[in-house]
């Protein structure tokens, strides 16, 4: 028996996202009451409440590396916070209690309450350099896909590692103006696109994982996804390289100030060096990832997909709450 294989059996451990998607199923509920209503900061605000709450009984020593913000302007889950119990592994985490409070609040699909972790430490802090260059793809993109090429010729390339016709692959990106012309490149080089309205981090996961109708997501997003992103690649074997993108020169000195390195390509080890990460997302509305939080009757059903690198283990978690719980705060308290 291989020796890796072997330790896992030997030595079972706890597997901590179970413990963390209590905190994601709570922050997608909390907001439910919010989605269509066009309130975006209502919404977030209840997520966060949520997730907090729920962090704090988690057997971890968690840090805040990318939250809410800085703690002037965000008085929970905010950078540089301590969430857990105090107990257990020491540990960097990310959350976004709602991936897409636009989307929650004008009532569109893929909305996601998210969590990633790793271990103390390992998670690559770009906050002073909020945009980067992105492609990701399953493991056939591995040695073939460089994201100094043109796209164009990266389609190309993961087509054939494939074995399929590049009129057949889909590239998920964006909708903003500023993908106008890589929207072009991507069609003119004979592939088709899916466009989002947001969540580049559900559109790089779909992109590593089999079974689903996306091959590549790419294009220019937020740094903080970019390192999310990151901890579901190590786990899902996909890949994932970015470039740092500054929108002006005193954004770049600021990066260069904190150590970040410029037309440098950052790979999954670059942005997370730990080999032990997690990710988990709870659907808030439905998407193609997951399904959204839905009222049936008594029951309050979630869907959540939980991602554990250590194991490779992707699991699918479809749980059902007792509505009156949560009507009277008893899950929460």
């Amino acid at each position: 028996m291989n020796p890796d294989i072997a330790t896992l059996f030997l030595n079972p451990d706890r597997n901590l996202g179970m413990e963390l998607v209590r905190a994601t199923e709570a922050a997608a509920i909390r907001a439910v009451p919010f989605i269509g209503r066009g309130d975006k900061l209502a919404a977030d605000g209840a997520a966060v409440d949520a997730m907090r709450t729920f962090l704090g009984t988690v057997n971890f020593d968690g840090v805040v590396v990318i939250g809410e913000g800085e703690k002037d302007h965000a008085p929970m889950l905010f950078n540089g916070e301590h969430v857990g119990n105090g107990n257990g592994p020491a540990a960097d985490i990310a959350v976004d209690p709602i991936d897409g409070t636009s989307l929650t609040a004008a009532g569109r699909q893929n909305a996601l309450s998210m969590i990633a972790v790793a271990d103390r430490g390992s998670m690559l802090d770009a906050s002073t350099v909020f945009y980067m260059r992105k492609i990701a793809t399953g493991a056939e993109g591995i040695g073939v896909v460089d994201i100094r090429k043109p796209i164009g010729e990266n389609i190309r390339a993961l087509a054939k590692a494939k074995g399929k016709p590049v009129s057949e692959i889909t590239v998920a990106v964006l909708d903003r103006p500023r993908h106008v012309e890589l929207v072009e490149e991507i069609r003119a080089a004979g592939a088709g696109t899916r466009m989002l309205l947001d969540g580049d981090v559900a559109g790089s996961i779909n992109a590593a994982m089999y079974g689903t109708r996306v091959d590549m997501c790419a294009g220019i997003g937020g740094s903080p996804e970019g390192v999310v992103t990151a901890c579901a690649m190590k786990a899902l074997g996909g890949m994932i390289q970015t470039i740092l993108h500054p929108l002006d020169d005193d954004q770049r000195q600021r990066g260069l100030d904190a150590g970040l390195k410029f037309d440098h390509v950052y790979d999954a080890d670059g942005l997370v060096a730990s080999e032990n990460t997690y990710f988990v997302a709870t659907g808030v509305t439905d998407g193609a990832l997951v399904a959204g939080v839905r009222r049936l009757g008594p029951i309050i059903r979630t869907e959540s997909i939980v991602l554990r690198s250590h194991s490779g283990t992707i699991r699918r978690v479809v749980a059902d709450h007792q509505a009156s719980k949560w009507l009277d705060n008893t899950a929460v308290d």
